[in-house]
Parts: structure tokens; C-alpha cells; sequence
């Protein structure tokens, strides 16, 4: 058996890193936990985070572009895409601290690996 404790608090850290995506430590954490764990669920959320950080640094670049096409027009859109992001994100977190033992699944993203 597995360390619950430590199962969501790495899971948490896979998920919780997206809230730093300005840098690269987003993505090198769930990186990190994915070599470093031995944990199945734990190594499946360091997956998906990593999936995860790709889709928002993809719709992130394709929104920046279609805000400087549009002189602006669209910037509430980007408003609308950092809320979603985030909520994904808590929700992502509850889930994990609420049900360890199941891997969470973002809704409707690319998965990459």
C-alpha cells in the first residue's frame, strides 16, 4: 500500500503548480514527482497536470494571438479562459485531497502523453 498522505500532497503539488505558469517551475514539479514517485495514482495526476500545462500554455498562446488580431476586443475572453483554467485547477485539487486514490481527469484537454 501506498502513503495516503503523501499520495495527496504530491498529487496536490502536480495540480497546484499550474498556479505558477509564469514560470518554469509549473511544469518542472509535476516533472519531477513523475520520475521521482513510485506511486501509480501519483504518477497518473503528475501526467495529466503536465497535460494540462501544455493545454493552457497552447489556448493561452492562441487567445494572445487572436486578442492582437482584434486590437483588443477580445480581452474579456482571456478573462473568461483564466477563470476556467483556475476553476479546473480547484477542482482538480479537491478532488485529489477528497479522493486520493483515483487519478483526476481534466475535462476536454489534449493529452499529449
Amino acid at each position: 500500500m501506498y502513503d495516503t498522505d503523501q499520495r495527496k500532497l504530491l498529487s496536490a503539488l502536480c495540480h497546484g503548480a499550474i498556479f505558477f505558469s509564469s514560470t518554469l517551475i509549473s511544469i518542472g514539479l509535476p516533472i519531477a514527482i513523475l520520475f521521482i514517485s513510485n506511486d501509480p495514482v501519483v504518477k497518473d495526476n503528475a501526467i495529466e497536470a503536465i497535460n494540462f500545462h501544455f493545454n493552457v500554455w497552447l489556448y493561452g498562446l492562441i487567445l494572445g494571438v487572436l486578442i492582437s488580431i482584434t486590437l483588443g476586443l477580445l480581452v474579456p475572453l482571456a478573462g473568461l479562459w483564466f477563470l476556467l483554467h483556475w476553476g479546473l485547477t480547484i477542482w482538480a485539487l479537491f478532488s485529489v485531497l477528497g479522493n486520493p486514490d483515483k487519478p483526476f481527469r481534466y475535462p476536454y484537454i489534449f493529452r499529449i502523453f
